[in-house]
């Protein structure tokens, strides 16, 4: 490996909300070389995503927080430049849990898979509509939404890299799709891009008369990627066995101490709906699955996506925070390197 400096994004300070840029600090530091079992990868693409935010929380989650002083947790795609695993070859463009930094020294089992560059899609694509964010939509909606043609599908943050996808597969399923996000060139997004039937700005006021519009006969799916108060006030107009998503909370600011709101049991009861918390990984068996019909979708132009993209690792200590700025329009990404 002619490389050996590597720069690296580590967590300096563990926030209490949203991680801001002095959470991070950016470090130089030898590149190791690879153990028995172990691959380098040269990053190409870093992911940021909404989870991150959990990811450096104390609170308790679905998974270890990242300690302080360590490389930021992050989906990347990468190529293999040196590899000590009879599993993975120099040359493999491969996609997994690799870290903000510019090389990743890591056992084999943090790869998912490898990036078929054969498909003719670019391979920022694994990290988006091709990686977890279309497998998320993929399996929350279809096995815990359940929808059924000629449903009304609400999707919160529905110009996201999540529920973009997510109104695009209920579409192709036959529903009637109603998207809600922030500002009118989300909104735009939604109707023009994305095939949405409705798309309502959650800040133009009105909130609650606008999905009473939009939603004459009830929701039926709500996929709900925010919690708070928007949440609040979709799960007012379930259908009659209604069922409800929950894939994120990202309106919700910190979860220490938890926030207090409106009771939701009497809105499940009276409609006999059915709310249920939903992790990607619980399904990553069926994963090729999921990757085939999402390919085939996208190549036949049943599924569309956009991408923010960011320069150089630089750009990512402040990139978490740009997302609850609302700053993207689609799936952000940072690029480090030429494919």
């Amino acid at each position: 490996m002619p490389v050996s400096i590597n720069r690296q994004v580590l967590l300096k300070a563990r926030p209490s909300g949203i991680p801001q840029a002095e959470h991070f600090e950016m470090v130089e530091s030898p590149l190791a070389e690879p153990a028995d079992g172990q691959v380098v990868v040269r990053n190409l693409y870093l992911s940021v995503e909404p989870a991150m935010r959990g990811w450096v929380s104390s609170v308790g989650n679905y998974s270890e927080p990242v300690p302080i002083g360590g490389v930021m947790r992050s989906f990347a795609v990468g190529r293999i430049v040196a590899s000590r695993s009879a599993d993975w070859r120099v040359g493999d463009v491969v996609t997994g849990l690799l870290g903000w930094q510019d090389h990743a020294v890591v056992d084999a089992s943090a790869l998912l898979r490898r990036v078929d560059e054969a498909s003719g899609l670019p391979i920022s694509t694994a990290l988006g509509v091709l990686g977890i964010n279309g497998l998320t939509a993929y399996f929350g909606l279809l096995d815990v939404g359940q929808p059924q043609a000629g449903e009304t599908v609400v999707v919160s943050t529905a110009a996201g890299s999540v529920g973009s996808c997510v109104g695009q597969i209920a579409k192709i399923q036959g529903c009637r799709t109603v998207g809600i996000a922030g500002g009118p060139a989300k909104t735009a997004l939604c109707r023009s891009e994305f095939g949405f039937d409705a798309a309502i700005d959650y800040r133009a006021g009105n909130l609650d008369e606008a999905i009473a519009e939009a939603c004459p006969q009830g929701i039926d799916v709500y996929f709900d990627n925010t919690a708070g108060e928007i949440s609040d006030t979709v799960l007012k107009h379930l259908a009659v066995g209604a069922r409800v998503v929950i894939c994120g909370t990202a309106s919700v600011a910190s979860w220490n101490p938890p926030p207090q709101g409106p009771r939701v049991e009497r809105h499940l009861l009276v409609k006999r709906a059915r709310m249920q918390g939903f992790l990607i990984f619980d399904h990553a068996a069926r994963f090729p699955e999921g990757l085939s019909a999402l390919t085939a979708w996208v190549k036949g132009d049943l599924i569309r996506y956009r991408e923010d993209v960011l320069e150089g690792l630089e750009q990512a200590p402040d990139a978490i925070a740009g997302l609850y700025r609302g700053e993207n329009l689609g799936k952000r990404l940072i690029r480090l390197a030429a494919e």
